[in-house]
């Protein structure tokens, strides 16, 4: 019998590349996604699956070049590395289109931070992309949204893994995936030369865009914008975390280590997808198929 399952995606950034992995096992396994609640990256994730936009999206990411980077990034301010996301949303508002999500085919909450109300956020209604535009507004990388009188940053602020909106749905098991995990990385992926020569360029454009930044003090981490926005997220993230897990458990809980790249690594898209992968197959394999009977 198949069964039906709710989905919750973390945030992590360039780590939710690893959701892409874990949907597609989770498919091959015969799971059904009836709802969805992301936050952050897993948000965009979760609704670009919800609108049927993922196989796209997917083709799209794993195929950036340097040049394709320097088109999309408008920095607000260049010294400190805020960007508008302005151009990086026309881009994806071709894939899915002016889509609200009550339209979706499956159930389907963006978890965002109003700093406005200082609360949480659940859009489960309304334009698809100004939801995913509003859980995704990283602090210090993208500029926060204005919807109406409020302003909304990333929604791993306040709810990483944001396991309580689906926890009223009628579906069999509630599965949730964690990019944030103390734990070893025991995953490694080998790419091919293309692939590996391709992620090198976009790293280096990164690079040298932070060495023409005025921080006399840049090559010590500590005075690092992207080493000390990547270590305070996932401090707080994970310290959130704990206390939302020990009120709200998962049926199953898929673990993608935060040594499997830092945040900010988004040309590694190939590499996580493959980590989203492995890290379902070794939790999902262990457990009978949905389609057995029991």
């Amino acid at each position: 019998m198949v069964k039906n399952i709710s989905l919750v995606l973390s945030g992590g950034a360039a780590r939710g590349y690893a959701h892409i992995g874990v949907i597609r096992v989770l498919e091959k396994y015969g799971y059904k996604i009836k709802s969805i609640s992301g936050t952050s990256i897993g948000s965009l994730i979760g609704g670009f699956y919800a609108a049927g936009a993922l196989d796209v999206y997917e083709e799209w990411v794993t195929n950036l070049t340097k040049m394709d980077l320097v088109k999309l990034l408008d920095f607000s301010l260049l010294d400190n590395g805020v960007i508008k996301g302005e151009k990086l949303f026309a881009v994806l508002k071709t894939m899915v289109k002016d889509v609200n999500i009550e339209e979706l085919p499956i159930k389907y909450t963006a978890v965002a931070t109003d700093i406005t109300a200082k609360r949480e956020m659940w859009f489960q209604k309304g334009n698809l992309l100004q939801a995913i535009r509003a859980s995704i507004a990283i602090p210090s990388v993208f500029t926060p949204i204005q919807i109406g009188s409020h302003y909304f940053v990333d929604g791993g602020v306040l709810n990483s893994l944001p396991i309580t909106p689906v926890m009223s749905d009628m579906n069999n098991l509630i599965v949730a995936v964690y990019l944030n995990a103390d734990i070893p990385n025991k995953y490694t992926v080998k790419l091919s030369d293309e692939d590996l020569q391709r992620q090198n360029s976009i790293k280096s454009y990164f690079l040298e865009l932070w060495k023409k930044s005025r921080n006399p003090l840049k090559n010590h981490k500590y005075n690092d914008i992207f080493y000390i926005a990547n270590i305070s997220m996932v401090m707080m993230q994970n310290l959130i975390t704990r206390y939302k897990m020990a009120e709200c458990q998962p049926d199953i809980i898929i673990n993608i280590p935060r040594e499997s790249c830092e945040l900010y690594d988004f040309h590694k898209a190939k590499e996580m997808i493959k980590i989203g992968e492995m890290a379902a197959e070794d939790v999902l394999s262990s457990l009978k198929k949905p389609h057995q009977s029991s």
